[in-house]
């Protein structure tokens, strides 16, 4: 079994190296492997088995064959998959980017070679494409190019054919070149994964094990440049009043140098994206979405270091920075109160040289937003703006070492036009191992400036820093961070809390290797003191165990147990974390579990169960939630999921006085019931479904005071209200990629929204009381072309 120490370095010892072929003819594409191209190439052999048992060399019924050669315009690669028994390979048909239930060939090409930023092609025994890019190990399915495969299956197994035009990789302009290359098999049935190169699992990222392709000659890359035009109209219908809209605009994909790109979006369209789960949210901070915007999905892993970059915040609600509800006179209301603000463009520039240096470059502009407000007397209309016209910058470099280290710069900054706030975090971030990839050091430090806001007028820092070991069987951390009262990097990232610091650790252990009745299993544990940063008061401790294992059979478990001291929260009452004011929240302890069978089977089922006492303490809670999954035949499958919530005796902030802080006791239950299914016709066609209907419910036992020591006292005049709160969406799409990169896209959704009072309504009745609401209807169609400007230079 070769190691790390054989494996990470540009000069490795003992590691698997062949030469590519130029080839004068390019292979038709089509998954039958008798081309003159693959000829004379070398033959790429011998796999090892990734897992579950690492190391162990795949026997000769189930080897894999590769080649690889290229020409001018672009890397071809064969692979022959032999299979005793073809027909019962596995072949669910799933969506690009998607993995199903089917055998799959999988190529990693680092034309950099350091270990690191590979890219990732990967073709399923349907057919079915998927392409990544990785960075540190962690693969990117959002990003996106154009190739072409082909497969096969034969007598022998299966095959597959893939043609990698050079638009589609980042690479130096060196007349002779050496590339890292991988290749993995997945076999489905029999719960395998194959590799050329062995990938050694107990230490290193998978990413440092690449061989070595060797003799690549004068390519001479050609310019990359891709533009995807796109139309879309869109209709949409609410409560009998009828909307249409449409637009045209592009992205633009160019390369401006060889390992250089920008990406730009001009007039976008968001129109499709899907809808956020929203739920009732009665805590201290914001509910946290999901990017589903694929221009700030892809390729943006330069501009996440740090996590200084949460891009929900462009385009998102205005700021209202001025509280325009607050400033209304007594003869005016607000009759047009905008809930996004429209992006109208955005750029993006990132690399890495040969050297290992990342530059990263990001803007976007939203365009100025009105509230309007109408005075009731006279009808005179304002406008009032609640978010000005506005700049988003980030500027990256990250510089990469030893195939597992790098130290990075980030910038980001908010400038808003006019007395609006503006905002600057900087941070710099590192991760360093040690060269055998055992030690490691992990932190960041971090300052925010805000300016032109008299309550966010301090300089904040952030720091933190752990030790930690992950080798073999065992891994652990131990650090320390914290975060002062005015770190703030909100305007464009995402923090809940600050005025905290915090003393952790962690420790693991997990099986290398399969026994007799299991693939693997792991430990786990890990626990935190927690301090306010401010004035250093102890606010808690909190610490778990866990555990979870796969058996030989493919049946997923697991669960763990949780514990919290009573704890100071100085979030829940609102006050400020400077103002001396918490809330004493109980002794918590959980317990929960969970199970997942065999996925390859027709039928599975994933589901967990959790419960949690509190001491000296009447809150209780406990849920669950099951999710069965059906799959009719390879193109069709259906998935439905309930989760279930329930807390009695909950306590929570509603509201203050002049006086008093006014918590209430509460029985909160949700239920969350979605289904999910696709058809796909093909490989390049496919319909699907996404629905999902939450339901919140809040119903207020009694009141209390907060004292000055965290603790309730009973209120007894206050009233309040009870919640009843819905979400409802139904999204029906359809996609059919009629060329490489192009797409028509027909989607239809349906939603409703409600919040009353009403409680105390059991699970039927309250659908009823739903859909005694005004339903929206929209209906859109969006073409999108891709055009690769050499194809279209030749053209011309």
């Amino acid at each position: 079994m070769l190691s790390l120490h054989q494996l990470p370095a540009q000069n490795k010892e003992n590691r698997k190296t062949i030469k590519t072929t130029r080839i004068k003819k390019a292979p038709k594409i089509d998954g039958v492997l008798n081309d003159k191209a693959w000829k004379n190439a070398e033959l790429i052999t011998d796999f090892i088995t990734l897992r579950p048992d690492n190391g162990k060399p795949v026997s000769s019924e189930y080897q894999t064959i590769v080649k690889v050669v290229y020409n001018n315009d672009a890397i071809y690669i064969s692979a022959q998959m032999n299979d005793p028994d073809p027909e019962g390979i596995p072949q669910e048909f799933a969506t690009r980017d998607n993995f199903s239930i089917a055998d799959f060939f999988l190529v990693t090409i680092n034309p950099n070679d350091d270990g690191q930023n590979p890219f990732e092609f990967v073709v399923q025994a349907t057919g079915n494409q998927g392409d990544a890019k990785v960075s540190n190990g962690n693969e990117d399915f959002n990003w996106s190019a154009v190739w072409k495969s082909a497969t096969k299956i034969t007598d022998k197994g299966w095959n597959v054919e893939m043609e990698i035009p050079y638009r589609a990789l980042r690479f130096a302009n060196e007349p002779i070149q050496s590339w890292g290359f991988n290749f993995h098999r997945r076999l489905e049935k029999l719960n395998q994964q194959h590799t050329w190169t062995h990938i050694d699992n107990s230490v290193g990222r998978w990413t440092q094990y690449d061989g070595l392709i060797t003799d690549f000659k004068d390519i001479k890359p050609t310019t990359r440049l891709n533009l995807y035009p796109y139309a879309s109209a869109t209709t949409t219908t609410f409560e009998g009043q009828s909307e249409f809209d449409w637009s045209v605009g592009m992205d633009i994909k160019y390369g401006l140098s060889e390992n250089f790109t920008l990406d730009a979006t001009l007039i976008p369209d968001f129109s499709q994206v899907g809808f956020d789960n929203v739920e009732l949210n009665l805590g201290p901070f914001e509910q946290q979405f999901s990017e589903q915007r694929q221009f700030f999905t892809e390729g943006t892993e330069l501009f996440n270091i740090a996590n200084l970059f949460y891009s929900r915040r462009i385009g998102s609600s205005p700021i209202d920075q001025f509280d325009v509800y607050g400033n209304l006179s007594a003869d005016e209301e607000v009759t047009d109160y905008p809930g996004k603000v429209t992006m109208l463009n955005a750029v993006k520039i990132s690399g890495r040289t040969k050297g290992g240096l990342g530059i990263g470059f990001f803007n976007a502009i939203t365009e100025k937003t009105n509230a309007t407000i109408k005075n009731t007397n006279t009808d005179e209309i304002r406008k009032e703006v609640i978010a000005p016209f506005t700049n988003y910058n980030i500027m990256v470099l990250d510089q990469q070492f030893n195939q597992n280290s790098t130290v990075s710069l980030i910038n980001t900054n908010v400038t808003r036009h006019g007395e609006f706030r503006d905002a600057n975090v900087t941070a710099l971030d590192w991760h360093i191992e040690t060269k055998d990839s055992k030690y490691n050091a992990d932190g960041s430090v971090k300052m925010s400036n805000i300016s032109d806001d008299v309550n966010n007028n301090g300089t904040g820092y952030y720091f933190d820093n752990s030790f930690g070991y992950n080798s073999g069987h065992w891994n652990w951390e131990i650090g320390y961070n914290f975060e002062n009262k005015d770190y703030n990097p909100n305007d464009l990232g995402i923090l809940f809390s600050n005025n905290q610091q915090t003393i952790y650790g962690s420790a693991g252990w997990r099986t290398l290797q399969p026994t007799k009745k299991f693939n693997s299993y792991n430990f786990y544990f890990y626990n935190n003191a927690e301090f306010q940063h401010f004035s250093g008061i102890y606010t808690g401790y909190q610490a778990s165990f866990g555990a979870s294992a796969q058996t030989r059979n493919r049946f997923y478990f697991g669960g763990n147990i949780n514990y919290e001291t009573e704890s100071k929260d100085f979030f829940e009452p609102r006050q400020g974390t400077t103002s001396g004011i918490y809330f004493l929240q109980p002794e918590r302890k959980n317990i929960n579990t969970w199970i997942s069978t065999n996925s390859q089977k027709k039928f599975q089922v994933n589901a967990d169960v959790w419960y949690t006492g509190y001491s000296n303490n009447p809150k209780v809670g406990y849920g669950f939630s099951i999710s069965p999954r059906y799959r009719f035949t390879n193109q069709f499958s259906l998935q439905y999921s309930l989760n279930y919530n329930q807390f009695y005796d909950d306590q929570g902030y509603i509201n203050e006085d002049d006086t008093n802080i006014i918590f209430g006791m509460r029985d909160r239950k949700n239920y969350t019931n979605t289904i999910s299914g696709k058809y796909s016709f093909s490989t390049n066609s496919s319909l699907s479904l996404s629905f999902r209907h939450y339901w919140g419910s809040v119903n207020y036992n009694s009141y209390h005071n907060l004292n000055s020591d965290g603790n309730l006292n009973p209120n007894t005049t206050y009233i309040g209200d009870d919640v009843n709160f819905n979400s409802w969406n139904l999204d029906l799409n359809y996609i059919w990629q009629f060329a490489p990169g192009s797409q028509l896209i027909a989607f239809y959704r349906n939603s409703i929204f409600n919040e009353d009072t009403k409680s105390n309504l059991d699970f039927f009745k309250n659908l009823d009381n739903l859909f005694d609401q005004s339903q929206r209807h929209t209906f859109s169609v969006r073409f999108v072309y891709f055009i690769d400007y050499n194809k279209l230079k030749n053209i011309f």
